[in-house]
Parts: structure tokens; C-alpha cells; sequence
């Protein structure tokens, strides 16, 4: 069963001998490479493009591991190409290549040859890419299934495909699984032997209880404000370890490169600027998450929040927390200054929206509580209350838009309503 990634194939078209490097990155076993090798090929192929035309080279497996030598592998690709037709150059898990950012230059220097590159790590692409290609890395983030593209191959109704996915995530191998065993047996196996390992080897920690301990942390607080001074003290009081913030801060860098985790940084919506004390976490894939915590602390408000995160980022917007300053009256009538949070000041271009995501507004009390910020932005921009369930969108009268959890994430344009 095939599993549509669209979104993803769109844009490579978009990109096609743009003259630029196509760095397609995102966590392991997210699909990049069957979107390079099947679904992008599968392409090239149905444009006219004759199998030769494609160099295809995958550097995790052993078969090429001498391909691995930077010399080796410039020499291996200019023999299949000659001057005479265009050629389609994709290559897998480039980090596994030393001085990969080398062989990537000159390969920009032979005309007729388009490049594809996967990695699953982004400090090759922050850091190396762009300085070494001076502009010339073009990167295409794939992120783990959406719901819509989980829910496109799942055989039930919304409310069953909501559950699991809730639970179990979008890794595209757990939305093939039968069983719950299989999923969850999965879900801990990769997370322990494959992400958590590649982050300890990769980056040669030593304090390995530590960042398993922070793991465990991060994935219990997920939408909380923290920062490292915080959980510096968390370790202290709740666990008597001393573990410095700023090892803390050099720890959580490598899970983000690493395309774990998500930092959502807090935006002072009145001042326009942004706050550096506090930022909130949020997992690529949250059934990853779970699985870290052994499927027990399933809180849906705060999952909910996090699957909204991770839509917004995969439809290609700009995701802050907002924050509102205003003074407001307490019970004894005094002037008290308060901070409000809006969920999500969420940018793509010109167009901004105030999000606000709540699974349950069924109280009035809940729904001062969920629109109070919202009421006191100064500006006209658009402003969402995304609630669980299935209600179309609808304003009310206060011009705020409210829609059904299953509209926002079954509509690519909802955000456009």
C-alpha cells in the first residue's frame, strides 16, 4: 500500500533543475528516501526520462559503502555522465559521507546533472550547506505523515483514525502495522536503539542518563514554557543531579538537529519582538512521544496542541507562541499586570493568524478562558479557535473563526476560510 506524499513531490517538481542542491531533510524513517527513490523517480520516469539518466546512491547501505569516500564517489558519478542528456543524481543519507560538503560543490559545477540529496540530521544543512554552497542548497523538510495522509490509507471512520493517531503517530511504517503490539514495540525500539543512540554516538555524549532523563522531560512537558535554566533545577530538586544548563541547552540543540523535537519560540505579539526567556517543546512525531513515556501520560489537550504544531509546520507557516501583555482588575479591584498566551502566531508571507486551540469549550468558563487573549490583540489579523471535533467553521460574533479539529486538518486552505 502506497502512502501519497503530494506535498512533498510538489515541491522537488517545483525545484527541477534549478541549478541548486535539493536537500531533503527530516527525521529517520520519515520517507524521504521513498519519496526520492519511488515516488520522485517514479516521476522522472513518467516525464520521458530513461532509467540511465538516473544515478541512484544510497550511502546507509553496505553495497556502497566505498561510495562513501568523497574521491571515490565523484569519480563513480562523472563516469555515468556524459555530455550529451541531462542526468538525475540522488543520493542517500549524505551525513554518512565525510566531507560531503566538497563532493556536493563540485558536483554543482558539471551542467547536465540535477542533484537530490537526503540526510536525517540538520546541522550538515544549517551549518555546512549554506556557508559551503553560498545559497545554492535548496531544502525541501518532510515531516512525518499528516493526519490527511495518515487518515488517505486508513480503513475506518475519522473518530477511530483520530484515536490512533493520537496515540501511535504518522511514522509511515506504524501506519502500515496490523497490531498495537507491533506499533508500540516499534515506536520503543526506534526510539531507544535508532534516534536517542544516533544522537548519543553521533555527538559523542558521555552523560548518557542524563539526556535520557531530559528526553523523558521535554516529552512530559510538551506545549509547557521551559527553558534549560528550569530544568537545570527540576534535576536538582527532583533527582539530586547536577546537570548544567547549559549542557542542558547543548543536549536539547542536538535532538532538534537531530529533527526530534521542535523549539516554538514566545513572540511579544504588542511589542513585536521576541521573548528568549521561555520557549515550549514540541515532538516531530508525537507517537514517538508516547512511546518514550510507554503510552501513559496521554493528555488529548496537550497532544492536540502538539498535532495542530506539527500541521501548521508541515503546510509551510512560521509557528511562535504569542504572548499579550494588558492590566487587568483582580477579585479586590487593583490594577494587576497579567500575561495571556495565544497558542500560535502563525506567519507564511503577508498572511499572519492568531490560533488558539482548545479541546474542550463547552462552559462558559472555558470560553473566557480560550478567547480572553484573543480579545485583547490590537490588530485585525485573522484569529482561529481550532476545537476537537468535527463542527464546521463558523465566526461568531465577535468575528473570531471557529472550526472542528477534523476541518482544520482534513483542509490543506483552512487557515484560508
Amino acid at each position: 500500500m502506497e502512502i501519497a506524499r503530494d506535498r512533498y513531490l510538489q515541491q522537488l517538481i517545483i525545484r527541477k533543475e534549478n541549478g541548486m542542491i535539493k536537500v531533503i531533510t527530516g527525521i529517520r524513517r520519515c520517507g524521504k528516501s521513498y519519496l526520492l527513490f519511488t515516488i520522485f523517480k517514479r516521476y522522472l520516469l513518467e516525464q520521458g526520462i530513461k532509467p540511465d539518466q538516473i544515478i541512484e546512491i544510497a550511502l546507509d547501505g553496505i553495497d556502497n559503502e566505498f561510495l562513501r569516500d568523497p574521491r571515490e564517489c565523484y569519480k563513480y558519478v562523472s563516469q555515468l555522465v556524459s555530455e550529451d542528456q541531462k542526468y538525475y543524481l540522488l543520493l542517500d543519507e549524505v551525513q554518512f559521507m565525510p566531507r560531503f560538503e566538497e563532493v556536493l560543490n563540485s558536483f554543482l559545477r558539471i551542467d547536465n546533472l540535477d542533484v537530490y540529496v537526503t540526510g536525517s540530521n540538520s546541522k550538515f544543512l544549517s551549518s555546512d550547506i549554506v556557508t559551503e554552497f553560498r545559497g545554492r542548497g535548496d531544502e525541501v523538510r518532510v515531516y512525518p505523515l499528516s493526519f490527511s495522509e495518515f487518515f488517505s490509507v486508513y480503513a475506518g471512520e475519522y473518530d477511530e483514525a483520530w484515536n490512533e493517531y493520537m496515540s501511535y503517530g504518522g511514522l509511515p511504517q506504524v501506519a502500515l502495522f496490523k497490531s498495537e503490539r507491533q506499533k508500540t514495540e516499534y515506536l520503543k525500539n526506534m526510539f531507544k536503539n535508532v534516534y536517542l543512540k544516533d544522537v548519543i554516538e553521533r555527538n559523542s555524549i558521555a552523560s548518557i542518563e542524563e539526556i535520557e532523563i531530559l528526553v523523558d522531560v521535554l516529552a512530559s512537558a510538551i506545549g509547557a514554557p521551559t527553558n534549560p535554566s528550569k530544568i537545570e533545577k527540576t534535576f536538582k530538586s527532583e533527582r539530586q543531579i547536577n546537570y548544567s544548563n547549559k549542557t542542558i541547552a547543548k543536549h536539547i540543540s542536538y535532538l532538534m538537529e537531530a529533527f526530534l523535537i521542535m523549539r516554538a519560540d514566545r513572540y511579544d505579539i504588542k511589542g513585536r519582538k521576541y521573548i528568549g526567556a521561555n520557549s515550549k517543546y514540541y515532538f516531530s512525531d508525537i507517537g514517538l512521544r508516547n512511546a518514550r513515556l510507554n503510552f501513559r501520560q496521554q493528555e488529548p489537550t496537550h497532544i492536540m496542541e502538539n498535532v495542530v504544531y506539527n500541521e501548521l509546520l508541515c503546510r509551510g507557516y512560521n509557528v511562535d507562541v504569542g504572548l499579550v501583555d494588558l492590566y487587568d482588575k483582580n477579585k479586590e479591584g487593583k490594577r494587576v499586570h497579567k500575561q495571556l498566551e495565544v497558542d500560535f502566531v502563525v506567519n507564511r508571507g503577508s498572511q499572519r493568524s492568531y490560533i488558539q486551540v482548545a479541546y474542550d469549550m463547552a462552559s462558559e468558563e472555558k470560553q473566557k478562558q480560550e478567547l480572553h487573549s484573543l480579545r485583547n490583540i490590537p490588530d485585525s489579523f485573522k484569529k482561529i479557535v481550532i476545537v476537537n471535533g468535527t463542527q464546521k467553521p463558523w465566526t461568531n460574533d465577535e468575528g473570531f473563526i471557529v472550526m472542528g479539529l477534523k476541518y482544520f486538518l482534513l483542509n490543506e486552505d483552512s487557515l484560508d476560510y
